[in-house]
């Protein structure tokens, strides 16, 4: 069923305003730069020393290229978490509520915000890490046309939007950037990486952050394919938002 219009009305209204508050929060616009800051740099740095592995059988410059995925995930969580749960620290969930009564059109309009501005600066930070990054490997680089490229960039647009969707959702639930940081920053960025995919027997390589970064490699190792992987951090993410609407529908501000 289509929405009507005063509803679509009130969220292109409740959109804008989440725009306006998210362009006026310095934190909130530091953060999203980080993420394509750090996934650009980091990535460029990786590619720049990669030396000699250039020549071995199994080499994929492609993930090399985004080697810096790993860290704007940081601060694409970051961002996502603060954006939700800053409502919150500031009370100003209040302030947002009064002005816009319909919860769930108050919630659709910030998560969509949250996720439409991440995967701005993911496709951003996905393209300029390929761009930067495979010319620094040499004879070893590839073009935009290798295969697996355009869906590395892509997939990394992707990726971040949903870690960032992911984070809001949470927040929305815990109402605390603090709490929220503290537990999806280990999950998400140390579990995987320090434990690898074949923790808990197997299970490692179906956390958010492993999953959705299959679309990064050229071939995939794994249970877990390029779009499989996206699906699997798509479900996370879809979880985490239904939580926090459940959350936001049933307490008060």
């Amino acid at each position: 069923m289509n929405a009507s219009p005063s509803v679509r009305s009130a969220l292109t209204a409740a959109a804008r305003a989440e725009w306006a508050k998210t362009a006026s929060v310095r934190g909130l616009v530091a953060a999203l730069a980080a993420t394509v800051v750090t996934t650009i740099a980091f990535g460029a740095v990786a590619c720049a020393v990669a030396g000699d592995t250039t020549g071995e059988s199994d080499f994929d410059p492609i993930r090399f290229s985004f080697f810096g995925v790993g860290f704007g995930q940081i601060t694409a969580i970051c961002f996502g978490a603060l954006a939700m749960a800053g409502e919150y620290t500031h009370g100003s969930i209040r302030v947002s509520l009064a002005a816009v009564p319909r919860r769930g059109v108050f919630y659709t309009a910030k998560l969509g915000v949250v996720t439409g501005l991440t995967l701005a600066a993911g496709l951003v930070a996905g393209f300029g890490a390929l761009v930067v990054g495979q010319p620094l490997l040499g004879d070893a680089g590839v073009g935009a046309g290798a295969p697996g490229a355009l869906r590395a960039a892509v997939g990394c647009g992707l990726h971040l939007a949903l870690l960032a969707l992911l984070a809001a959702g949470t927040a929305a639930v815990l109402r605390s950037p603090v709490g929220t940081l503290g537990l999806l920053v280990p999950l998400v960025c140390l579990l995987s990486p320090v434990l690898g995919p074949d923790a808990l027997g197997g299970a490692g390589q179906f956390l958010p952050d492993r999953a959705g970064q299959q679309m990064m490699a050229t071939d995939p190792e794994g249970a877990l394919g390029p779009w499989s992987g996206l699906g699997v951090a798509a479900l996370w993410a879809v979880a985490a938002a239904a939580t926090g609407w459940w959350a936001l529908r049933r307490r008060d501000a």
